[in-house]
């Protein structure tokens, strides 16, 4: 059979942007003489629509755009569209169905239901949906074909856990399904396509039948989905592969003809994590209304390779950065700032905070009397900046991108209403050792990043002489210390059995517990860790749990 993948990038909420990209690829796909045309879980609506099920006129409007986008395939073409959908629960239960449509001229819509509903992570599934109590082979072609939902053709070996009773695969294999034809909607982190890969092909040899597997690309809210759709042989041999991070669409023969010797080709780790931030960075502000954005630049490694990031997102056009010195600035943070926006094409103003850092000091002096200067006056300077940067935005219609980075996050090293101010916290999930590593590729090539940002030791510079290290444990201790905590929940006692001193082990604990009420007022940040601070992490701020 020739399977068409669709691999597009909808948005929530726009059934009728969405049908007209899936009918674009539709009709490219039809005259490259493809039998079916496959696209992603939840195509239609967009995934994830959380609550928006609920609006009184969400899922029907879905359910109308589906029989209008019937009605477009049926004028078209006898080649069926699978998509998917939301549908309505007739039964007992929760009121809807995560599904799939089989679309086709000269007949009624074919319905087919996800079974597995993921309820961990960031998925929320079983609060909306009612799982599937059985599924049947679907005739495509001529060929009993299996249409499962993304869960649906996972394995328990790849999950969190066993996690289900249930193996839709197995149950279709066992009723004479001789293709497998999943729609996906997986979200991107670090290294999932190895998962990816060799999940299907163990499934495809276990089950010995060949498998389509077409996922959405894009960005939505603060998740991206990274494409990769694939195909393996029911050896489990890889067929084909569709790019990553970029919408595309493409024709793959199953089983195929001849002998197979396709690799995929994977991009390195750096490169998939910058094109990840890049497109969630782009789809983020383009699904909000937005075209431009600006933020400051601090001469230091996390606003650089967030203004690098957001100049590949949407043009350095349309980018605004902004130097806000104080007298604890050091001279490169100026001077790197500006090198920086000269090799991206970004322009860069300096807006000194030093007059009204002064004013608010002499302003609080009566109250502070007898009081020392500690935190607070250093906490005034993020503060001030980030007015400064706001009022930008307001008046200048740009979304401010703050800079923080998830090592800053986890332990509270950063200021609210300050330096946590924005609309979309690009780099929150990426470590700053991984920070280091994705700027020394980006300069791979050539200096984009000056050479002095990269070797000068990271300080936010509000007291004299301050380095991070004053108050943090290294990165390079710190950061493994919080992926074992936050990422594969080990306590401090399994963490400093690692090989960690305890006492620095509690003391990043602490931290990560007590900075919980900052991250409850942060800003939505982009997930490219199989962890992250936002969607996905659900913690009490008023508790009294250490470990």
């Amino acid at each position: 059979m020739r399977i068409g993948f669709a691999q597009i990038n909808p948005t929530v909420g726009d059934f009728a942007g969405n049908a007209a990209m899936m009918l674009a690829e539709y009709r490219a796909l039809v005259t490259q003489g493809t039998d079916v045309v496959l696209a992603p879980e939840f195509a239609l609506p967009g995934y994830p629509p959380q609550d928006l099920v609920f609006k009184s006129q969400f899922v029907p409007r879905n359910l109308t755009a589906l029989d209008a986008l019937h009605a477009e395939v049926a004028a078209i073409s006898d080649v069926p569209l699978i998509v998917g959908y939301v549908d309505i629960n007739a039964g007992p239960g929760r009121p809807f169905r995560n599904a799939a449509a089989v679309l086709q001229r000269g007949a009624p819509v074919r319905k087919i239901f996800k079974t597995l509903l993921p309820t961990y992570d960031v998925f929320d599934e079983a609060r909306y949906f009612e799982p599937a109590e059985k599924n049947a082979p679907v005739e495509i072609a001529g060929i009993p074909c299996g249409v499962t939902i993304c869960e649906d053709i996972w394995s328990r070996e790849y999950l969190p856990r066993a996690l289900y009773a249930r193996d839709p695969m197995l149950d279709l294999t066992r009723s004479g399904a001789k293709l497998i034809l999943n729609l996906s909607a997986s979200p991107f982190e670090i290294g999932k396509h190895f998962r990816r890969h060799a999940m299907l092909s163990a499934r495809a040899r276990e089950h010995r039948v060949p498998i389509a597997y077409c996922n959405a690309v894009g960005g939505n809210d603060q998740l991206v989905f990274d494409g990769n759709s694939f195909a393996v042989d029911a050896d489990g041999t890889h067929v084909a592969h569709l790019a990553a991070f970029t919408a595309q669409s493409a024709v793959i023969e199953l089983p195929p003809r001849g002998p197979q010797s396709a690799t995929p080709v994977f991009q390195c780790e750096e490169e998939e994590l910058f094109s990840a931030l890049v497109l969630g960075t782009r789809d983020y502000l383009r699904k909000c209304g937005f075209k431009s954005a600006v933020l400051g630049l601090s001469g230091g490694i996390d606003s650089a390779v967030t203004a690098v990031i957001a100049a590949h997102a949407l043009g350095p056009e349309n980018v605004l950065g902004v130097t806000m010195p104080t007298h604890f600035s050091s001279g490169g943070s100026v001077t790197d700032s500006i090198q920086l926006a000269k090799a991206l094409g970004i322009r860069c103003l300096t807006i000194p905070i030093e007059k009204p850092f002064a004013v608010f000091k002499e302003l609080l002096a009566p109250f502070f009397e007898g009081r020392p200067e500690d935190v607070t006056e250093e906490n005034m300077q993020p503060r001030l900046r980030g007015m400064v940067l706001m009022a930008l935005s307001n008046k200048l219609g740009h979304l401010l991108l703050t800079t923080g980075n998830k090592s800053e996050i986890a332990v509270g090293y950063c200021t609210l209403y300050g330096d946590m101010c924005g609309g979309l916290a690009v780099i929150s999930d990426v470590p700053k050792t991984m920070i280091y590593r994705l700027a020394r590729w980006l300069n791979r090539d050539h200096a984009i990043i000056p050479r002095t940002t990269l070797e000068k030791a990271p300080s936010a510079e509000l007291r004299p002489n301050q380095r991070d290290q004053d108050t943090l444990p290294p990165y390079d201790i710190l950061d493994p210390i919080l992926e074992a905590l936050v990422e594969d929940h080990l306590s401090p006692e399994e963490i400093a059995a690692r090989g960690f001193d305890p006492a620095t082990v509690a003391w990043v604990a602490r931290r990560v517990a007590q900075n919980e009420y900052k991250r409850a007022q942060s800003v939505p940040g982009l997930k490219v860790t199989g962890k992250a601070f936002g969607t996905g992490r659900k913690m009490p701020v008023a508790q009294r749990y250490i470990e």
